[in-house]
């Protein structure tokens, strides 16, 4: 049996947003009050994602990016969405600790806090067998996606903690954390091993946050946003390229749903953006009894 047919719900896919993670119905209003700082926001789904929290209502959305004309471009779009939300921006490279900590620290000195957090930046080389990669080609994956995303995590947690104490006072859900990983970090394709091993990563890492911050209130996921075609996602090989065929505002969509506190259950776990949030809730019990949805060892009882 591949290992595959063990790690999949069998929900039903969307492929664009739909009714109910909508930020203009559904979910409208559902950020109110709140700052969501996203990292990597100058395209792709992490602009989606910077608009989407606009529609939801956010008081404020904080950028980063290393293109300065790029986040200017999701700053003007995230106006566009909802003029009421404030919007900042700074250069950032998530692999430098003191840039993602300056980057944190002007973000809760222009809002006074942090209540959501998304660490969507993300880096793909070529698809090249261990035997034949480039070290530093092979090593910068895991500079970007897990070192990067541990910085997001390190420097926005005690803002996430402040905001899930303050919220839970006003009977509200706040302290949200959003890893992005990949469906690639539950596969096992010839020449992927720095992707989809530094995704899988991802996935602990998340079950650590969650672990080491539950009982601050932390409500951490780690999502596949579906198979987008980002600058990213068409990096991949070709013959890939026809399951690239997801819209950016389903994971960003997805990501205001998970803030929501609509599912604050399911923290600590491995989500796809694809599956429908219906027939995914009508599976929490079974989820939470048998502590589905994150990396474990199989092994024959």
């Amino acid at each position: 049996m591949s290992s595959i047919q063990t790690q999949f719900l069998e929900l039903a896919a969307h492929h664009a947003r739909y009714d109910q993670i909508d930020p203009t119905s559904a979910l409208k209003d559902s950020a109110s009050d709140k700052v969501v700082f996203i990292a990597g926001a100058s395209r792709g789904i992490g602009q989606a994602t910077a608009v989407a929290f606009a529609e939801a209502g956010a008081r404020a959305v904080y950028l980063t990016a290393r293109s300065e004309n790029a986040l200017k471009e999701t700053r003007d779009l995230v106006k566009q969405a909802n003029p009421e939300t404030q919007c900042a921006f700074f250069v950032c490279d998530v692999t430098s600790a003191e840039q993602v900590k300056a980057a944190v620290e002007d973000c809760v000195a222009q809002f006074g806090g942090i209540d959501a957090a998304d660490a969507n930046a993300g880096y793909l080389g070529p698809w090249t067998k261990i035997g034949e990669s480039d070290p530093e080609g092979w090593w910068r994956s895991f500079d970007v996606n897990v070192k990067g995303t541990y910085h997001v995590i390190r420097f926005t947690l005690p803002h996430l903690i402040q905001s899930a104490k303050r919220r839970a006072a006003e009977g509200r859900s706040g302290g949200h954390l959003i890893l992005l990983s990949s469906i690639g970090a539950q596969l096992l394709m010839k020449g992927a091993s720095d992707y989809q091993t530094s995704k899988h990563a991802i996935n602990r890492l998340c079950e650590f946050v969650q672990s080491d911050h539950d009982e601050d209130g932390i409500k951490c996921f780690a999502i596949h946003p579906g198979g987008v075609a980002t600058e990213l996602g068409l990096k991949m090989p070709e013959d890939l390229h026809a399951y690239l065929d997801d819209k950016p505002d389903l994971a960003a969509s997805f990501a205001v749903w998970l803030c929501s506190g609509k599912a604050d259950w399911a923290k600590g776990r491995y989500l796809s953006a694809t599956w429908d949030v219906g027939e995914l809730t009508a599976l929490k019990d079974e989820i939470l009894r048998d502590d589905l949805l994150v990396n474990r060892l199989r092994a024959k009882a």
